[in-house]
Formats: C-alpha cells, structure tokens, sequence
C-alpha cells in the first residue's frame, strides 16, 4: 500500500524501520472496539488487537504491556499460529514491530520480568522454527526511568538471562543476544533534564558493552507527568525534551527518534483523530506516536485509520525545534509557576477523585494495586497516593471539571504577573486552542455545587474566570454533543451524592467526548 512505503526512517547498521504509529493497550476507550462485543478487553483478546492494530489500521508497532497488569506469555506463539499469512509476508521485527513494556522491577516484584525476558527468548525460537530471520522482539521499555544505571542493569539481566537459558537447557544461543532499551521518562522535571540520562547512558553502554550505540528511541510520557503536575508543566516539559534530545543527537553523533505517548483528551496529549495537524505542529520532532484504545475505537473506524495515515506519512517531516538556554531555564520556571497551585488543589481533592475513580469501568485486566502488586500514582513530594492518569482524568470529567483547567487559570496570573505570557505562548502555541477544546465540558452548574460543599473547589472556579478573561471567551457548550455530556455529569454529581451507581453514566458521558479519560 502507498502509505506504507511514505517517509520511512531506517536507523542503525541493520537499517531497521523505525515505527511512526505505535498502537498500545491503554484502556481509555468508552466504545465498543469495532471487532469485538464489549468494551472490555481480555489478556487473550489482546493477541486479536494486535493483529488488528496492524492488518485493519495499518499501525507500525504494538506495545506488549508487561506492566501492572496480566499478560499472555504465549504472545508470540499465537500470532505466528493464528494470523500465519499475514506475519508470513509482513514480518515482526522487520516490518511490523511488536514492543514489550516490562515491569520496572524497583517498583514491582522482579519475577515478572524474568517472564518478559523469557517470552522474547522462546518467541525467537518459534520465529526460527518457522523460517523467520529477524527476532519478533528485541526493544523494551522501561517505564520511569530516571537514571542510566538502571537501563544498563535491566541490558545485563537479559543478557544473563540468555546466557543461562543456553546453558540450562544445553541449546544454540538463542534470542537476541543484545536488547534495545527505551527508556520511558516520566516526571515533567525529568524530562526536562533528561539529556543528562542520555548522556551518561551511552558512556556507561560503551564501557559495559564494547561497542556504541547507534541509536536511542527515547519515549516522552504525557499522562503521568499532566497527572503529577498539571497539562501546562506536562506540555512544555515534553516540548523540553524533545529539544534536549537533538541537543543530545548533536552533540554525541548517536540519532534520536523520540517516541511520544499521548491520549486522546487534552490532559493526555490531546492526540486524537480529529486534531493531528495540532499534534505535529506541538510536538514537532517526534518520530513515534501512540494510539491508545480511544484513538482507535471511539472515533470511527475510517476517520481513525485516515489519521493513522496521515500520521505515518507526515510524522517524519516535522523539523524540531531546539530551545536556546535562556528558553530551557523559562521553561523550568513555568514548570514551578503552574505545578504549585495545580498540586496545591489536587491534593485537596484526592479522597473524592478516589473515590469517583472506584467507578471509572475498567477495560483491561489490571493487577490490583495493593500491596507489592503494582502500584497507584502518586504526587512528587507528597504522600497522596492518585488512581493511574486514565482513572484520574476519567473522574474530573465525570464530574464535569476538565482538569486541564486546574491550576491553570493560577499560574496564566502568576505569568502575567511576570510579563511572561508571550513566552510561554512562543513555547506553547496551542495553549488557548487546547483550553477551549477542553473547557467545552466543563459543567459550571456541578462546579457551584462542589464549591458549596468544599471549598477547595473555589479554587476552580478561580481559575474558569481568569482562563475565561485569557482566552476572551466563556466556557459553554457548543454543540449538542456538550448538551448531552452536560447532562450525563449533571446526572453523575447526583447519584454519587446519594450513593447510587453510575457507571453508566461515566461509560455514556465518555462515548460522547470520545475518550473514557
């Protein structure tokens, strides 16, 4: 198909294609996915979705999520088996990609990436076996990476883990030797100064590995970072990065192709079918795109691979841009201006998001984050314990309260206090697009009637005035389709205060704004 063969980047001394649509398992989806029954999605229906994700809307790569949550071991197996023609002619590891996201192991119990390790090696044999030449699996991610030692760490452990698996079993040396590590950064401040990481990354592979790297995929996360400190710190520190990475590329000679993962709601990325020219033109410089479950199902079929599409045509031609230091350090200090009124009212208001959250349906198996199995997002710095940002962001609009809007209006204040507003509108050109994208739900009515009863909520409504003044517009429904979801939180607010159940409810209000959370 034309599309597939559009604006390829081949990166390292093999020449392997880099991805430019990642499809991910991400449970914010409201909808029915179009070939299944329900909404929700099993650990088995998963192997399904992948092949979807690539046949039917022409994704370049599936993440394999080993974190938080159950996952088929057999991945591999299953898709060799099942769909045979198509991985005959379109092969993993060479056209199509299939990534696991491990366990980061200085958070959940250290056995379950033993398992990943072991499904990558045994899936090589089972792609040998069946005349394959390229390995189905050799790049993980390693989600909340905040030093290079740990990435180093997780390359030895594979690289034991297949020297012992040959001498065990007394077999050829199967499986990648060498694994690919993408480190997945999350925090805003992080992300900021993560060419550090990068930096001392490279230096350590070099001395551990005896050879270079030739190249790194760095993976910007989106929803913890808006989750921790707001969407303005969580944009602006993506934005950061980006700019830090081809710093970094030019400074060591080593290519970068960064990854960005982003949900379709504004607080998430905002990357949604119906607003990619938006997405590229912000992120310009990303190489690889996530499409969660909400991109894919909650929007028709067409209009999604259409955008799939344009993405993986137009992904590669963006020109980043490369912030001078006087920049970085602006950005440093928008990332304060904005994080502290946001993380001042979100800890106020964590028992009821809490609770709110207990109802949010859940669409993939999750383990329970209790104990050491899994674990909750938290605020740095602070012992509020979050629900993961889909839950988090799910409940906020629930109640009709965008949370792009928290803390917001506060720090556009602080800034113009400052004389910092066109500064941070040269660094973020989408601001007052993404505000009004966003505050069409905002239900004023619920937000009266939340501040009556706690004051912290006041807070809000300080930010809806101010923001209201910066955009040069109020926050109301535009269309019918804001009508109805007015209506769906209304009915919310209502029964969450007499005790009743509304799940329902959540699942109608997110089919209408296309995005569970």
């Amino acid at each position: 198909m034309k599309e597939e063969k559009e604006n390829h980047i081949l990166a390292g001394s093999a020449g392997r294609k880099i991805p430019a649509v990642m499809a991910t398992q991400h449970p914010d989806n409201a909808s029915v996915p179009y070939w299944h029954k329900t909404e929700f999605i099993s650990t088995t229906d998963e192997v399904e979705e992948c092949y979807r994700s690539f046949c039917d809307m022409g994704c370049d790569e599936y993440m394999w999520d080993w974190e938080g949550k159950f996952v088929d071991e057999a991945v591999m197996d299953r898709l060799f088996h099942q769909y045979y023609d198509y991985f005959s002619i379109n092969h993993i590891g060479r056209d199509k990609f299939l990534t696991f996201r491990i366990p980061n192991i200085w958070e959940e119990p250290g056995f379950r990436i033993a398992r990943a390790f072991m499904a990558i090696i045994t899936g090589t044999d089972a792609a040998g076996e069946l005349g394959f030449s390229h390995a189905p699996v050799f790049e993980v991610i390693l989600p909340m990476t905040d030093n290079a030692e740990k990435l180093i760490h997780i390359q030895e452990q594979y690289y034991k883990t297949v020297r012992l698996t040959c001498q065990v079993f007394s077999t050829r040396l199967s499986g990648p030797v060498e694994i690919n590590i993408i480190p997945l950064i999350e925090g805003s401040g992080s992300l900021i100064r993560s060419r550090s990481i990068l930096l001392e990354y490279i230096d350590r592979f070099e001395k551990r590995f005896n050879h270079k790297v030739e190249y790194i995929r760095p993976f910007i996360a989106r929803s913890d970072p808006a989750l921790n400190s707001g969407m303005v710190p969580a944009v602006i520190a993506a934005k950061g990065a980006i700019s830090e990475y081809y710093k970094f590329q030019n400074e060591t000679g080593v290519f970068v192709y960064p990854i960005i993962g982003a949900g379709s709601l504004q607080f998430r990325g905002g990357l949604s079918p119906d607003a990619i020219e938006n997405f590229m033109n912000e992120y310009a410089g990303v190489r690889t795109v996530t499409v969660q479950s909400a991109f894919r199902y909650d929007f028709n079929r067409e209009v999604s691979t259409a955008a799939i599409k344009l993405l993986k045509r137009d992904i590669s031609l963006k020109s980043p841009r490369i912030f001078s230091d006087s920049e970085m350090n602006d950005i440093l200090e928008f990332d304060g201006i904005f994080r502290k009124p946001y993380c001042s009212t979100i800890e106020r208001l964590a028992s009821t998001i809490n609770d709110i959250s207990r109802h949010v349906p859940s669409h993939r198996e999750r383990i329970q984050h209790t104990g050491l199995f899994g674990y909750s997002r938290g605020i740095k710095d602070s012992n509020i314990r979050l629900p993961r940002a889909i839950s988090f962001t799910a409940a906020f609009y629930s109640l009709g309260i965008p949370p792009e809007l928290i803390g917001t209006g506060r720090g556009i204040h602080d800034a113009d206090k400052r004389g910092m507003l066109s500064k941070l509108e040269s660094i973020y050109p989408n601001i007052k697009n993404d505000l009004k994208r966003a505050g069409c739900f905002l239900n004023k009515e619920n937000l009266r009637m939340l501040a009556a009863a706690d004051e912290t909520w006041k807070d809000i409504i300080t930010d809806v005035g101010i923001l209201e003044d910066y955009i040069g517009s109020s926050f109301v429904p535009t269309c019918t389709d804001h009508f109805i979801h007015r209506n769906h939180v209304s009915n919310i607010l209502h029964m969450w205060r007499e005790g009743r159940e509304f799940r329902r409810e959540i699942l109608s209000a997110g089919v209408i704004r296309r995005s569970l959370g």
